[in-house]
């Protein structure tokens, strides 16, 4: 897909999708991720990133995160796009973004790095690299300062990157990002609905979601409501997912760690809504009963809304 084509498709809702294992954890469940994606399509979804954080990327093999992107491709239209997450050592990354290729993936999402030590200097390097590696587009994905502005500058003037997911919550330092860009890339809001205000008046065009896992319908309407300007309903859809998000953030049971229900409150949301979720791979855990608990009240307040699964 030419570059120009999937810089428009990322100015739009990215689907990070949640990864289904078997009962015991020990394998993906094709069949149900299948099933997941093509009621997901059906809600509207047309861009999805598998293989992210919500897709429990570093719970995965290699050969894993390789059939997941296949049956992405399978299980959604020929106007689906499809963006795989990639990360590791620079081998590693070249022979995913092969794969991906082959299974017939348009894009790479770049991890954030997760190296002890990093040189800024490197850091682009480790980023050019993947470029020329490639013929897919290549979304860097940033999460922290780690991945500073200079490089993300730098990188907005590769013709191969089609989009920046910044996913730090600094609408400052993204609203100067954006300003000192030369080169033309989408920005995405990688913090969700609850930034999605904030980053669409500085710049953003796209933002990601997690709870769309299982409310397509409720944050396709809020980014309808903000394509449109109709900052009211915005704020409304907005401040109704919030509750949902704040569950994301907490630790979770037994735990002082941040954002340890992220991914399992969105698989359990997911079992709620009809979809399959299935268990969480370590280090993750379950959620505890009073967030499930917790979890189901918010989700009727907006499905009773929003509606439920297509």
């Amino acid at each position: 897909m030419e570059a120009s084509r999937l810089r428009s498709n990322f100015e739009d809702v990215a689907f990070t999708t949640a990864v289904p294992f078997t009962e015991d954890g020990s394998a993906v469940d094709h069949d149900a991720l299948a099933a997941n994606l093509a009621d997901l399509y059906r809600a509207g979804a047309r861009l999805f990133v598998p293989c992210g954080n919500t897709g429990e990327y570093y719970a995965l093999t290699d050969d894993e995160r390789a059939a997941v992107v296949e049956t992405h491709v399978e299980a959604t239209g020929d106007d689906a796009t499809i963006a795989g997450g990639v990360g590791g050592s620079l081998p590693e990354v070249r022979e995913l973004a092969d794969d991906y290729a082959a299974a017939g993936a348009d894009a790479v999402m770049v991890m954030h790095p997760v190296h002890t030590y990093a040189h800024e200097q490197g850091l682009a390097e480790y980023y050019h690299a993947i470029c020329d590696a490639t013929d897919l587009g290549v979304v860097i994905y940033k999460r922290g300062p780690d991945v500073t502005r200079r490089v993300v500058v730098e990188l907005t003037e590769r013709e191969e990157v089609v989009a920046v997911k910044f996913a730090q919550a600094d609408v400052k330092e993204f609203a100067q990002t954006v300003d000192d860009a030369t080169g033309e890339v989408t920005w995405v809001n990688g913090i969700a609905e609850r930034y999605a205000l904030a980053f669409a008046i500085e710049g953003a065009t796209g933002y990601t979601t997690g709870i769309g896992n299982f409310l397509p319908k409720a944050t396709l309407a809020l980014f309808e409501a903000i394509e449109k300007e109709n900052w009211d309903r915005a704020r409304t859809i907005q401040r109704s997912l919030r509750p949902l998000e704040d569950l994301r953030e907490e630790p979770g049971r037994g735990s002082s760690l941040a954002n340890g229900n992220n991914v399992p409150v969105v698989k359990s949301g997911m079992d709620l809504a009809g979809y399959d979720g299935g268990p969480v791979r370590p280090p993750l855990v379950s959620l505890s009963d009073r967030d499930r608990d917790r979890l189901e009240q918010h989700y009727e307040r907006v499905a009773s809304t929003f509606g439920r699964k297509a």
